[in-house]
């Protein structure tokens, strides 16, 4: 069962892995700017990387924003006008509105793109959000994120072990350990001629849909004034993959001015966002219990939850967190009502399933333990969920089980690691 979950975790290193082994290598042109370029992935295992790490890297940055999925078919929409105008317009392009307050966005290869919830809200019209999937439309059709696979994965390719590895930090949320592929090519950062090929050409796939393209520099601009209020979250976000400059404005809007204006879309924007607008603050509420929670201080933190719920009862995220409390505050019954809530609101979510399946562990209850620990592992291993199913394993007498989840747990490095390997050799 455990090589199951772990191979689609790993299938991403294989194209890798392979291109190593085989010493495959070629040129290729890119298909935006014409100029040749080094090509060790072809297009169909390009469009297999992306679709296999799309949905476990919109899992691991936040969830899809499933309160509001007008506004993740309005971004699908703008999306598609880009995207037919784009160098590539045959990509299986796919838009997703990401439920996390930092601002952000990204491109997988293949044209998987996410925006954070936390970035619609700073926009002002939808020349900017054109502006925004232009930019990361133009990183999946010149193929830049493959382009840094090459550079930077090649290099690690023996970090395959556990694949899309996590170790469990309690409050600070799943830290990656032995990272996914997919969630390393969303949050490295591009290099400048990337960023500027991505600004030029994301400003004429702009032009070519009928948008403003002065609005490329409002979004400069609007980034270096988030930058400049040194918010830790921001910083790494979307300003660790994209750097903001003043240069960047300049330069956009020296692009921008060559071209005459267009749609803006300020009326319809507004009516859009309104909603994430109006969540926005149970969603500091909830950033806040979080905090509050980092620093032991529970009951302030259940405090500040239970004031977001009241904001938004249908928000899976703030069960979710409110039963983690619940659980450090030794009350395992309501924690299970909040858990139980969470999953019911988001099932697919494999963060609120794993915690779930803790919870459920604690409790004596095996099966249902054994359930959550599987589907949460399914969509994205972790070394937590890894461990305890060897647990559960153990405690059921199946040695051999267990020793296939201990081992694999025990190739990672931390506690969990360490604890994997001390149960693995009593089990020898």
């Amino acid at each position: 069962m455990i090589q199951q979950y772990l191979m689609k975790a790993r299938t991403a290193f294989v194209f890798t892995i392979i291109a190593l082994v085989t010493l495959v290598s070629g040129c290729a042109t890119n298909p935006v700017t014409g100029e040749s370029q080094l090509s060790l992935i072809g297009e169909g295992q390009e469009q297999q990387m992306g679709q296999e790490n799309y949905q476990p890297t919109i899992q691991t940055q936040g969830g899809r924003f499933y309160l509001d999925p007008e506004l993740t078919d309005y971004v699908q929409e703008v999306g598609d006008k880009l995207a037919a105008v784009s160098d590539r317009p045959d990509l299986p392009y796919e838009f997703a509105v990401l439920n996390s307050s930092v601002p952000n966005a990204w491109a997988l290869p293949g044209g998987k793109i996410a925006i954070n919830r936390g970035l619609l809200t700073e926009l002002e019209n939808e020349a900017q959000l054109a502006s925004v999937l232009g930019h990361e439309i133009v990183h999946a059709a010149a193929r830049h994120s493959v382009q840094r696979m090459q550079q930077g994965m090649l290099l690690s390719a023996g970090m395959a072990g556990l694949g899309m590895a996590l170790s469990d930090n309690e409050w600070g949320g799943l830290i990656m350990g032995g990272a996914a592929v997919g969630s390393q090519v969303a949050l490295a950062q591009y290099s400048q001629s990337h960023e500027l090929e991505a600004d030029r050409y994301g400003i004429e796939y702009m032009v070519e849909a009928g948008y403003d393209p002065m609005a490329a520099a409002e979004l400069q601009e609007i980034f270096v004034r988030l930058s400049e209020g040194q918010n830790p979250g921001f910083i790494q976000g979307l300003f660790a993959t994209h750097p903001p400059s003043q240069a960047r404005v300049d330069a956009n809007r020296k692009l921008a001015a060559k071209y005459d204006g267009g749609y803006r879309g300020q009326e319809k924007y507004q009516r859009m966002i309104a909603e994430a607008k109006r969540l926005q603050p149970a969603y500091d509420l909830h950033d806040e219990a979080i905090k509050l929670a980092v620093d032991e201080d529970y009951q302030t933190a259940l405090a500040k939850v239970n004031e977001a719920l009241e904001m938004a009862p249908r928000e899976a995220a703030f069960y979710a967190t409110r039963g983690r409390i619940q659980d450090a505050l030794d009350n395992p019954g309501q924690a299970k009502e909040d858990l139980d809530r969470a999953v019911e609101l988001y099932p697919e979510m494999f963060s609120y399933r794993l915690f779930r399946g803790l919870n459920r562990l604690d409790g004596g209850n095996l099966d249902g333990a054994q359930a959550d620990l599987e589907a949460s592992a399914q969509v994205v291993p972790t070394t937590i969920a890894i461990l305890r199913l060897g647990d559960i394993a153990a405690q059921r007498g199946n040695r051999n089980k267990a020793a296939a989840y201990y081992n694999e747990v025990a190739k990672t490095e931390g506690e969990l690691g360490n604890e994997a390997r001390r149960k693995l050799s009593n089990l020898q």
